[in-house]
């Protein structure tokens, strides 16, 4: 069973950090590129990094110099630390993990609230 599970959402003021958690199981880590999207009220899911095996990096315009995705290939994690936060970056945080690899897979996690408010 493949699981995808985040941590580390929750409430942030405007210019604070956060850093969120994805620990991954049933799959083979090592064919995926890991990544971070997000939903906010109304909107489309957006990307907001991702990061491929040997640790190739990709970011949306909007978060570029302030968040960093990196993975633990051992532990089979992705975390995003999110930094400098502005009231936009309010939506649900959702991790994926998607290869090409061993023919088309694509799993997401449940998601997880990120709120950046005073």
């Amino acid at each position: 069973q493949v699981q995808l599970v985040e941590s580390g959402g929750g409430l942030v003021q405007p210019g604070g950090s956060l850093r969120l958690s994805c620990a991954v199981s049933g799959i083979i880590f090592s064919i995926y590129t890991m990544g971070w999207y997000r939903q906010a009220p109304g909107k489309q899911r957006e990307l907001v990094a991702t990061i491929s095996y040997g640790g190739s990096t990709k970011y949306g315009d909007s978060v570029k110099g302030r968040f960093t995705i990196f993975r633990d290939n051992a532990k089979n994690t992705v975390c995003l630390q999110m930094n400098n936060h502005e009231p936009e970056d309010t939506a649900v945080y959702y991790c994926n993990a998607k290869t090409i690899t061993v023919g088309f897979s694509n799993y997401w996690g449940q998601g997880t609230q990120v709120t950046v408010s005073s």
